[in-house]
């Protein structure tokens, strides 16, 4: 797994690259403004970027669209000092795959990192779970998981959900585990609670 850290603050660009790649990365190469992030994209493909808000030559917010654009393929995570169920909601309108506070833990940012360079997104649940009704934390669930969330909000089994999609029994368990997780739910009757509170019908 690959990793790309662009952090103009260098001891904490640093850090990070050297926790990520104690904890198992392949590779992580790190970059200080905007235009080496560009360069480096163009360089060399990469599984993710962490990209701090306040990047030099990002424009924040503003230019992350932009920078998603750039990126093509490849999946942006942004880092902020500030942490507000605005910017995590602002982080996804605008294409990124997550938002990851920098006051999170090296062990969760690392969770992190790995759940969306497999293609999941991300943002921490208490940022996403405080206006349920709106449907934020529903965000959080790949397409798979969304259609077996439907089945448990129909009150299908793992075994009945598994038949319609043709899946593998434990295959559904798997992803019923996950989405229960992502979803903060303590059961699969609370996730179906939480599904329908964020308007699943």
């Amino acid at each position: 797994m690959k990793i790309l850290v662009a952090d103009d603050h260098d001891l904490l660009r640093e850090t990070v690259a050297a926790f990520l790649l104690a904890e198992g990365m392949s590779a992580v190469a790190t970059v200080a403004t905007y235009a080496e992030m560009c360069a480096a994209i163009a360089a060399e493909a990469f599984d993710l970027a962490l990209v701090d808000l306040a990047l030099s030559g990002l424009n924040g917010m503003a230019g992350l669209p932009q920078a998603v654009v750039q990126a093509g393929p490849m999946p942006i995570a942004l880092m902020s000092a500030s942490t507000s169920r605005n910017l995590a909601e602002a982080a996804f309108a605008a294409g990124a795959r997550g938002f990851v506070p920098k006051k999170m833990s090296a062990r969760a940012m690392v969770a992190a990192v790995r759940l969306m360079a497999r293609g999941e997104r991300f943002a921490p649940m208490g940022l996403l779970t405080s206006d349920t009704a709106s449907g934020a934390p529903l965000t959080l669930l790949t397409a798979r998981e969304v259609t077996v969330l439907r089945g448990i909000c129909e009150g299908k089994s793992n075994k009945e959900i598994a038949r319609d999609l043709l899946l593998q029994e434990v295959t559904v368990k798997l992803h019923v585990k996950t989405l229960t997780r992502k979803l903060g739910a303590k059961n699969r009757t609370h996730a179906a609670m939480i599904a329908k509170a964020g308007g699943m019908a």
